[in-house]
């Protein structure tokens, strides 16, 4: 059995998308599981369904508004020409007055995921052998937990993918069977082992950071940097957490892993979308994904 694995990243999940699309268009692999975890979570399922070309419209037109109903933060160019992000004081101080939860609602993205995932597709993919499985962090019981589509109706599937991204507390805390759920990345940023014991024997994964450590944060300027620098360090370490330990199994269980990390840092900011440099990350992510492979292709002619 052949998994397709994708991490949590953001606006850098559009270099995840191209380097499935060059696995499945190029190098024509016919995966039978995918698993994703918050950006990946929003791939797999048209990934599951061959639907490269809508997802990736779909993926690189996103922006703040295709995601927030209520924005936290505004988007800033430096005079380094880096973006940051800006504390909306207006609209954080409102959804505190009204007792929310979290900082800002991402009610948009929910609709967003309904529209472009229909019920008919849904449907078509639950008949296939093609199983989707997506990642969230239940904070009531501090479990991660998988939620394969195999299990679920329509309606609260697209609840699950849209649970697995809400990256709190910039976004929506959502209460679902009386527990609270967040961000899957905040357990498993990276849910190798998952794929395994769902009998995986080959395992693709996409890891939206950099196999050797950079300088990765620009010195935080509001609580808002702090926050997500605070978060890219947390991530980070489960992340590393995660690999190590599917690495481990996979190494008792002869399981093959490939590993696929973003040659260079993509953006210092994931909460951060822009259709132009989404667009040429997913080009990035074909290009490095075919060297990548014909690296592999000559060493195992030179083993020959």
């Amino acid at each position: 059995m052949r998994a397709l694995v994708i991490s949590g990243g953001g606006s850098k999940g559009a270099f995840a998308g191209g380097v499935a699309q060059y696995l499945m268009e190029e190098l024509h692999y016919d995966y039978d599981l995918f698993v994703g975890t918050s950006t990946g979570s929003l791939l797999i399922s048209h990934l599951a369904l061959g639907k490269v070309e809508k997802i990736k419209e779909i993926f690189t037109s996103v922006n703040q508004k295709s995601i927030f109903s209520s924005q936290p933060f505004k988007v800033v160019k430096t005079k380094y020409g880096h973006k940051e992000i800006k504390i909306d004081h207006w609209t954080v101080g409102r959804n505190l007055l009204k007792g929310k939860k979290t900082f800002g609602e991402s009610f948009n993205l929910r609709k967003l995921i309904a529209k472009s995932f229909t019920k008919v597709e849904f449907e078509a993919l639950k008949l296939s052998h093609k199983e989707v499985v997506v990642t969230v962090s239940n904070l009531s019981i501090n479990q991660v937990e998988y939620k394969s589509i195999n299990d679920f109706e329509y309606k609260d599937f697209i609840d699950w993918i849209w649970i697995s991204c809400n990256y709190v507390p910039f976004m929506s805390l959502v209460v679902k069977n009386s527990c609270e759920y967040a961000d899957g990345g905040f357990g498993s940023m990276v849910p190798i082992e998952e794929a395994i014991n769902r009998g995986a024997t080959i395992v693709d994964v996409v890891i939206l950071e950099t196999d050797v450590t950079h300088y990765n944060s620009l010195p935080s300027t509001n609580v808002f940097s702090l926050l997500t620098s605070l978060h890219g360090f947390m991530f980070d370490r489960v992340e590393k957490q995660n690999i190590r330990i599917g690495k481990f199994v996979a190494s008792n269980k002869n399981v093959i892993i490939n590993l696929y990390y973003t040659p260079t840092v993509l953006t210092t900011n994931s909460l951060v979308f822009d259709k132009a440099m989404m667009t040429n990350w997913w080009q990035s992510g074909i290009n490095y994904a075919r060297h990548k492979n014909a690296d592999l292709s000559e060493i195992r002619a030179e083993d020959d």
